[in-house]
């Protein structure tokens, strides 16, 4: 899975131990002088010594930090999902293939140059023939560059001629970087009108649609390429048939659960 923008690591938390450390040291001070350097530098070298001593402490508390920084991010992916349900499956502005008023939604977050993406592609598309009830919406989230946006642009523009599906699967078969050149070859083999279609391109609907999609996104926490939405759960990388399957039919059997 391709990944970008802000990640967590360890040294971070080692900050907030470092801070809540401060602030403990701060505490202790308050009954030392501020004019007592060396009765502040006593407390500091007897935290520094415990620590060095009892470095069990220190992961224990990496340990509850990470625990609650995944629980409160769980709980606010948990509540952006419920209040972007219309963007995220019912945005006019999103291609979908397959079912359109099937039961079962898979929203796909893809780049056309993400080698991840033009992994599953085939599974997608696969999974759309081998179960009648389940609906794809597409995300263009270009993430790699100028090419992968010029490349969002031209599939979402494509929508104009009636050819995205096509349009969209065979800019995911491609190996080839998509240049315009390429980009337009491949439209041209799809049967689009390759002089309509980079006119469409410009047109500053599909840029406003990419920015959605990555607000979008990140209320969602995903920062990479490719994600899919199955229900209320966000399954990051690129994932087999049989797994898509699974959760759509997972899904399904939820759904007509009493």
């Amino acid at each position: 899975m391709i990944v970008t923008g802000r990640t967590y690591k360890l040294h971070r938390l080692g900050t907030l131990i470092l801070a809540s450390l401060m602030a403990a040291t701060a505490a202790c001070a308050t009954t030392v002088p501020s004019t007592d350097p060396i009765g502040q530098a006593a407390i500091e070298h007897a935290i520094d010594r415990y620590l060095n001593s009892h470095p069990e402490v220190v992961a224990r508390a990496l340990n509850t930090l990470e625990i609650k920084r995944q629980t409160e991010e769980r709980d606010r992916i948990k509540t952006a999902m419920a209040n972007q349900q219309q963007e995220l499956l019912h945005d006019p502005s999103s291609p979908i293939s397959g079912n359109p008023t099937g039961a079962v939604t898979v929203v796909e977050f893809f780049d056309y140059q993400c080698g991840y993406c033009k992994q599953v592609a085939g599974a997608v598309t696969q999974l759309q023939r081998d179960i009648a009830d389940v609906r794809i919406v597409y995300k263009d989230f270009p993430i790699l560059g100028e090419a992968s946006e010029l490349a969002a642009k031209a599939a979402l523009a494509s929508r104009v001629q009636g050819r995205h599906q096509a349009f969209h699967e065979a800019l995911l078969s491609t190996r080839t970087d998509l240049t315009q050149d390429e980009v337009l070859r491949i439209a041209q083999q799809t049967g689009l009108d390759t002089t309509k279609l980079l006119a469409d391109m410009a047109n500053p609907e599909w840029t406003a649609i990419i920015a959605r999609n990555r607000n979008l996104a990140s209320a969602l926490g995903i920062a990479g390429t490719p994600a899919f939405v199955v229900g209320t759960e966000i399954h990051r990388g690129a994932l087999d048939l049989n797994t898509l399957k699974a959760l759509v039919k997972n899904y399904s059997a939820r759904l007509n659960t009493p």
